[in-house]
């Protein structure tokens, strides 16, 4: 139990850096800051996820590589959110979950999509190619997106 403790604290500081050291970066490169928390953040806060889904498609292991990666967004939907808002709450800082419809858009959009692509329990690279395109379209529409976009300035 220490060590997992130890272990999620440690977590928690590198996050900490992380997101500090890619808030810095994006400022300088003038993104804004729904396109760094959208796409920036969410894939450098979830390489690991990544990098093993695409090891497993490597090794032919589709299914779980799809399990790995939908899994993850199943993870922060279900449990991380709710206690980023309790803790918030309990912090004094409120933290609501107002989305603007942007945000609603890109997130109908993605579940329509991995639908289509998880219904059938097969895949191709058609699919693959499709799940990029969609996540790339949406990556651009963040990006032009105004900073007035957000919920929060």
């Amino acid at each position: 139990m220490i060590v997992l403790i130890a272990a999620t604290v440690g977590v928690s500081l590198m996050s900490e850096f992380l997101v500090s050291s890619v808030e810095a970066a994006g400022h300088k490169l003038g993104l804004t800051s729904v396109f760094m928390g959208v796409i920036v953040v969410a894939v450098i806060g979830n390489a690991a996820e990544h990098s093993t889904a695409i090891l497993m498609a490597m090794k032919n292991k589709m299914g779980l590589a799809v399990t790995i990666a939908v899994g993850s967004g199943i993870q922060i939907a279900l449990f991380v959110t709710p206690v980023l808002v309790f803790t918030a709450l309990a912090l004094g800082r409120p933290l609501d979950l107002h989305f603007t419809g942007m945000e609603m858009v890109s997130i109908v959009i993605s579940l329509v999509v991995l639908n289509m692509v998880c219904e059938d329990g097969e895949s191709h690279w058609m699919e693959g190619v499709m799940l990029l395109a969609v996540y790339i379209i949406i990556g651009l529409a963040f990006y032009h997106l105004p900073e007035s976009g957000a919920p929060h300035p």
